[in-house]
């Protein structure tokens, strides 16, 4: 789950950044257009989190820019007017949160997009005996609560959504870590290490020697 942050506010967009973090979520940010769309370029996000009001290139640029591919964009804006949401929204916006805004709302749209981002999951996966619902960062084992680090439950989640499919190292530090994850530390590794330890036994988590891994 990749977010990107837009806001020009760098006090506002840390504070969104590091509560949408807490959510199991990887989030970039950018602090202006420019910024965002040279991101948009590198990285896939599921979801962008785009302030309307933006210096230099303005946010209805980067809206447009960033509609036709599958990343969902929530545009937030100080002009709440109808007029005002039917111009973002028909810039190719797919939702609209008018400032000040409640966090737990701005949490609740994220999620709602990023279920629309990729269809093909379900908002509660399960598999192997695993139940994982994303909205609530819940996890159970047969019955049984499992409480996860942030980062084990983005792992969890990427390789639960994978439906048996191996999942490589690369992919689960692209959409599981944020941009600062150093490719050459022992992060992944220690996060899976743990997480196959909370799962408990019988390990439901395959290495795939060269590729990956995935739960079968």
């Amino acid at each position: 789950m990749r977010v990107l942050v837009v806001e020009d506010d760098a006090v506002l967009a840390e504070t969104v950044a590091k509560g949408l973090r807490r959510h199991a979520m990887s989030v970039d940010v950018a602090l202006n257009g420019q910024e965002a769309l040279d991101r948009a370029t590198v990285t896939s996000y599921d979801v962008v989190v785009l302030d309307r009001d933006l210096p230099g290139v303005p946010g209805d640029e980067v809206c447009r820019a960033l509609t036709g591919d599958r990343t969902r964009i929530l545009m937030l804006t100080g002009a709440t007017t109808v007029r005002d949401r039917v111009t973002g929204l028909n810039l190719g916006a797919d939702d609209y949160l008018g400032k000040p805004f409640a966090f737990d709302e701005l949490v609740a749209r994220v999620h709602a997009l990023l279920r629309r981002s990729a269809p093909a999951r379900a908002p509660v996966v399960a598999r192997a005996g695993i139940t994982l619902d994303p909205a609530q960062r819940l996890v159970l084992r047969d019955g049984q609560l499992i409480r996860l680090a942030r980062k084990e439950f983005a792992v969890l989640y990427e390789l639960m959504a994978a439906d048996g499919a191996v999942v490589s190292a690369e992919e689960l530090l692209e959409r599981a870590w944020d941009e600062h994850a150093d490719p050459f530390s022992n992060s992944m590794r220690t996060t899976m290490a743990t997480l196959r330890k909370k799962l408990g036994d019988p390990p439901v988590i395959a290495t795939v020697v060269g590729a990956g891994y995935r739960i079968p």
